[in-house]
């Protein structure tokens, strides 16, 4: 079982308005049109359990997923989790010993990555920066968070980066992985209870041009570094989310420094158990905003 976001054919076969939904092996089964990810996750497991229950009704097709977000979800990222991560940070930067220091610190890297309005789906581009010369995608376990600090979920994230600009120097991080295209999840939220071991969960990461497949490799959550209700415990040592928050756990697939995306390329991420993650790359002036009325 999956959340999903999509939107349901319109008279003319087209997208309407889009919907959350429960997938499952009978197809998706909308909820009440009044569903929002924020209210499911304003309280503990056990409400975000029984706001999936009321998915009721025959099951039909979502024309097109979307990202499985609000659009004021707040996206939270950790950083130099796992290994691999932090030997590619080192290769990158000009001050490497920052990254050294942080992967074995007791407090964990965390930052801000996005809001949900700006976070793009399955199916949906991402972008690379036009000031930037090198650009990667890092396929990351995303942990759904209650408002009362428990895990409802996972989904897949790439954590779009521009190794160019944060390399130059860490204060540009914000500039090398808050811009418009670099944050997408999907293609739904698998439920915490659904997956029994985050700690096992394969990871695949796959980059076509064209008709041929210019990287891959894969990996596993059995070697991240830090423990995932440790990065919880930090998110909310100082702060809170009424509405629930998602935070990516770190990558452990960096493409190496000869590699860079380009517009035309296309990004596959599959994560064990919650599903495969599918997005072209473009520049930032080719992305499309999600235009809803506010509020929603």
């Amino acid at each position: 079982m999956r959340l999903v976001r999509g939107h349901l054919p319109d008279d003319t076969g087209g997208p309407g308005p889009a919907r959350w939904a429960v997938r499952d092996e009978d197809g998706d089964r909308p909820l009440p049109e009044d569903f929002s990810l924020g209210e499911a996750l304003s309280s503990g497991l056990d409400h975000f359990r029984r706001s999936l229950a009321a998915a009721t009704g025959p099951a039909v097709t979502l024309a097109s997923l979307a990202a499985p977000v609000d659009r004021w979800t707040e996206v939270w990222a950790a950083g130099v989790t796992y290994r691999r991560s932090r030997e590619a940070r080192k290769e990158e930067s000009h001050e490497p010993d920052i990254y050294e220091r942080v992967y074995d610190a007791p407090r964990p890297e965390l930052f801000f990555k996005s809001l949900g309005w700006r976070v793009r789906g399955h199916g949906q581009t991402i972008a690379v920066r036009p000031d930037s010369s090198w650009d990667v995608p890092e396929p990351e376990l995303a942990v759904v968070v209650c408002a009362n600090g428990e895990i409802a979920g996972y989904t897949v994230c790439d954590d779009v980066s521009s190794r160019s600009i944060e390399g130059e120097n860490p204060l540009y991080l914000p500039q090398a992985k808050m811009y418009l295209g670099a944050t997408a999840l999907g293609p739904g939220i698998r439920p915490a209870w659904e997956v029994p071991d985050p700690y096992d969960l394969g990871i695949r990461l796959g980059i076509s041009r064209g008709s041929r497949e210019i990287w891959a490799g894969s990996a596993s959550t059995r070697r991240l570094h830090r423990r995932i209700d440790d990065l919880v415990e930090h998110l909310l040592r100082a702060d809170r989310y009424p509405y629930g928050v998602i935070l990516t756990t770190g990558t452990c697939l960096v493409p190496e420094s000869d590699f860079t995306l380009t517009p035309g390329d296309e990004v596959t991420i599959e994560i064990d158990g919650l599903g495969r993650l599918v997005t072209p790359v473009s520049a930032v002036d080719g992305i499309d905003l999600w235009r809803e009325p506010p509020g929603r």
